[in-house]
């Protein structure tokens, strides 16, 4: 048995015990086996005991009709994830031949109370694909989404939806509208990497094209890691030196007298590209890369003082060589 809701928040005055309900009488429940000496035994409630009783009868007889059904449905809202409940539960409805229109319903029901558990999602998963139908599929994401803006599962099940169904065309836009609502959503931002990437692809048009676009938000908070990480995400498979407007951009916010720890790293990685590729005053490029360094450590960065101590020692003892060769 999976992880279990001791207090049983799913209880109520009326439940009514199995073991009272006519209908159950001819099945006798099957209790958990813990072993002949537990060392650590569950205070599972009376509810819950006995649900799970019946359910591993009903399993034991491989019974599937419409009081196992219900059955599943009280287990699982005493246990939204236990494994097992939600797959004897696709059993019976392929057993029964259930409208999964009216599944779809309860499902999305149970997720709005449990949206970040696993279990539910994945069966959500599976009525759709026996479904074939994606129709309120992002919009039903969207609605989780204004709770909670990095549900993973909600991101990973609208993901899911988007490639299986081909349903590329309006998520731009929806990010968009999702970023000027709150630039700092890093799941937006991995939802718009992941969307050009699997659609347009970085070409180098598309790569000036979203770097003005992560730009335009670093401007409007520099301190915004997300827009940043996205702007590096951007040129992952090229280098920062191809597209020289990245050290210009950084240039002009550095002038303007703004120190984000994440401006002068970029400006740091700008650097330690151009001495890898050997370029003209590699001197004076090591003694900026050292310099930026050494303000992260000692005023804008201290957290990291060591790591950044680190780079700076790196980047000498790799370069310092090579730079005094070229004096």
């Amino acid at each position: 048995m999976s992880e279990c809701n001791v207090d049983d928040a799913a209880s109520n005055e009326a439940w009514v015990p199995f073991k009272d309900r006519p209908e159950w009488r001819d099945l006798k429940p099957i209790p958990q086996d813990d072993g002949p000496d537990p060392v650590v035994q569950i205070a599972y409630s009376e509810q819950f005991r006995e649900v799970y009783d019946y359910f591993r009868a009903i399993i034991a007889a491989d019974e599937k009709s419409e009081r196992a059904l219900s059955l599943t449905k009280e287990a699982a809202e005493l246990n939204p994830a236990n494994y097992s409940v939600w797959n004897y539960r696709r059993n019976i409805l392929q057993e029964l031949n259930k409208d999964l229109k009216e599944e779809l319903k309860y499902i999305s029901q149970v997720i709005e109370d449990n949206p970040k558990n696993y279990q539910v999602w994945h069966h959500r998963r599976v009525i759709v694909e026996w479904l074939e139908d994606v129709t309120d599929e992002l919009k039903f994401t969207e609605k989780i989404l204004k709770e909670d803006a990095k549900n993973y599962h909600a991101w990973q099940h609208r993901q899911w939806c988007i490639q299986q169904f081909s349903l590329w065309d309006q998520e731009l836009d929806y990010v968009d509208r999702l970023l000027k609502e709150d630039l700092r959503n890093n799941s937006a931002w991995n939802q718009r990497h992941f969307i050009i990437k699997n659609t347009t692809g970085y070409t180098d048009e598309i790569i000036k094209k979203e770097l003005k676009y992560s730009q335009d938000f670093i401007r409007k908070a520099p301190n915004n890691e997300s827009a940043w990480n996205y702007m590096k995400g951007v040129l992952q498979e090229r280098k920062l030196f191809d597209f020289p407007g990245v050290l210009e951009f950084c240039h002009e916010l550095y002038s303007k007298q703004i120190r984000s720890p994440f401006l002068i790293a970029c400006m740091i990685d700008c650097y330690e590209e151009m001495l890898e590729l050997g370029k003209p005053k590699k001197e004076e490029t090591l003694q900026k890369a050292t310099q930026l360094c050494n303000e992260l450590a000692e005023e804008h960065d201290t957290l990291r003082r060591e790591y950044w101590q680190y780079i700076a020692r790196s980047l000498a003892s790799k370069y310092g060589a090579d730079v005094s060769g070229d004096s």
